[in-house]
């Protein structure tokens, strides 16, 4: 049985990845409206009764704008972690909250989902391999530069939505000012259109199928220029450009079974934090998120 994916939206005015199977689903990030999520999906054939969980990588706003309003209308399980949950600017109900840990998987049906470490400037940001039967997708977006962590679970995606978020080119020359631009392609900034490309012919492993492209910026860069950039190296893997504005088609993958790796702790590199307590107060102002919004 393989996974069906989907992109419900990629950008920085919202971001929200379908990952399931026939019985469960879980969605990664909910940064566009309930209504909208609920719409787009209703336009694929999805229905929102499969999603059982949804899980946050990080606090940026166009990860998190739908979050509250989806999770209490459907009572979903919340799995975020500790540090990036004390950034929030909203509460949760508490009883939907969920902590996870770099390469511990949480069980959610048939689907297994492993979160692991990235580079972004948020408080404590997580990409995640969701896994069922032996079939793995990936979803590597807001990245500064690739580590050691997407790297390897890279390697073991038979499909994977990854960031191309600007040009190089485009950005040098273009509206944003020095600092602005200095912070998109630092190393805790976003993935370049040649960085996600080294990434991808450097790593892509023989049975991954389709790499989903995402979170393009509206003015560094061009989805027919990514499109074609990739396209030329595919080597048999299916290209899809995902849009800011509407659902991608749904996709199913499916190929051999290939086993996780959980790396040594040692090797994780990531400091433990504690387990997740939450006041059924209201949170306290929390410092002012990154918006990202020019992304």
């Amino acid at each position: 049985m393989g996974l069906k994916i989907t992109s419900l939206a990629s950008g920085s005015n919202g971001n929200c990845y379908y990952i399931g199977n026939e019985e469960e689903a879980v969605l990664i990030d909910a940064g566009i409206s309930c209504r909208e999520t609920e719409g787009r999906m209703r336009r694929l054939g999805l229905s929102m009764t499969q999603v059982k969980a949804i899980f946050v990588s990080h606090e940026h706003s166009d990860h998190i704008k739908g979050l509250p309003v989806l999770a209490k209308k459907y009572q979903l399980p919340v799995y975020i972690t500790p540090g990036t949950y004390n950034r929030l600017r909203f509460g949760l109900d508490t009883q939907l909250l969920r902590s996870f840990s770099a390469y511990e998987p949480a069980q959610v049906g048939n689907l297994s989902i492993t979160g692991f470490p990235k580079r972004h400037d948020a408080a404590d940001p997580h990409s995640f391999l969701i896994s069922a039967n032996g079939i793995n997708v990936g979803v590597f977006t807001d990245i500064g530069s690739p580590c050691d962590h997407v790297i390897r679970q890279f390697q073991l995606c038979h499909a994977a939505f990854l960031e191309t978020n600007y040009d190089e080119e485009m950005l040098e020359n273009g509206r944003y000012p020095y600092h602005l631009k200095a912070r998109i392609r630092g190393n805790h900034g976003h993935l370049s259109n040649r960085q996600a490309l080294n990434l991808f012919t450097g790593y892509k492993p023989s049975f991954m199928s389709h790499v989903l492209l995402g979170h393009l910026s509206k003015d560094n860069n061009c989805p027919k220029l990514v499109q074609n950039l990739f396209s030329t190296h595919a080597d048999g893997t299916q290209v899809v450009v995902a849009s800011r504005y509407e659902e991608t088609p749904v996709f199913t993958i499916e190929g051999p079974p290939v086993l996780l790796q959980v790396p040594p702790l040692q090797e994780v590199q990531k400091e433990s934090v504690p387990a997740l307590k939450v006041s059924r107060r209201k949170p306290k102002q929390a410092p002012s998120q990154l918006t990202l919004d020019l992304f």
